[in-house]
């Protein structure tokens, strides 16, 4: 899938997306509190960049948990950018944000961060080589040292234990209430527009844009999420 066909499919969703997956809720929550304990120790006064923010949930749990801290929403998705700018202005924490239509190289060059999210995004990046060239667009934006939490789906579609992960990723979606249309769409997707990758392919990927070895630090079903420092040697 090309970007402007993801771009496309997530305008198409965006009014509705918060709505799809609310019943999703828990696994976030678990994730946000994990992001919290390792985002504990960046600046009072830290600036993060979220990548492919979508609706601004991340943006929106960060901003009330570090009150200090200031965010550049990024998305190409225009509709999902403004759902997001509604959810910061209802939460009182507009004035703390950067609204960013487009790409990590359409941001205006110098800014630097303390830290990043990029929560699945990078998936969407079939070639290996341009999924590592994505990471190292992320890390030309980090000063030495800064954090990047990232999540995926990852599996290694080859083994038994994808066999068991898949089928029952998709029960969770469903028992939660993820619509027959959005899970059919999903599973063709799973087969032909995401990069399912073993978790130890991503970490490569990751570590070779510019990152000390990344840390798992989560899994829910297919959903792994990895902690990495930038390197203070590129």
């Amino acid at each position: 899938m090309r970007d402007e066909e993801i771009k496309a499919l997530f305008d198409q969703q965006a009014a509705g997306y918060d709505k799809q997956w609310a019943g999703m809720a828990p696994i976030r929550e678990a994730l946000y509190l994990l992001l919290d304990a390792l985002f504990i120790d960046l600046p009072a006064d830290a600036r993060i960049l979220c990548v492919g923010t979508g609706t601004g949930a991340e943006i929106a749990h960060l901003a009330e948990r570090f009150p200090g801290w200031r965010f550049t929403a990024l998305d190409p998705s225009g509709a999902m950018l403004e759902v997001c700018r509604q959810r910061a202005e209802r939460g009182g924490f507009a004035e703390r944000c950067d609204f960013h239509e487009g790409y990590l190289d359409t941001l205006a060059p110098g800014a630097v961060y303390d830290g990043a999210t990029c929560f699945l995004v990078s998936q969407f990046l079939l070639d290996p080589a341009v999924r590592t060239g994505f990471f190292a667009q992320i890390a030309r934006r980090l000063k030495p040292g800064a954090l990047l939490a990232s999540v995926d789906l990852a599996a290694d579609i080859h083994s038994p234990a994808y066999e068991v992960l898949l089928p029952g990723w998709m029960t969770l979606m469903s028992a939660v209430g993820v619509d027959a249309q959005t899970l059919e769409r999903a599973r063709a997707a799973y087969a032909r527009d995401v990069a399912v990758l073993p978790t130890q392919q991503v970490a490569g990927i990751i570590q070779a844009a510019g990152f000390n070895a990344p840390v798992q630090f989560f899994q829910a079903g297919l959903m792994h999420g990895w902690v990495s420092r930038h390197a203070t040697d590129v």
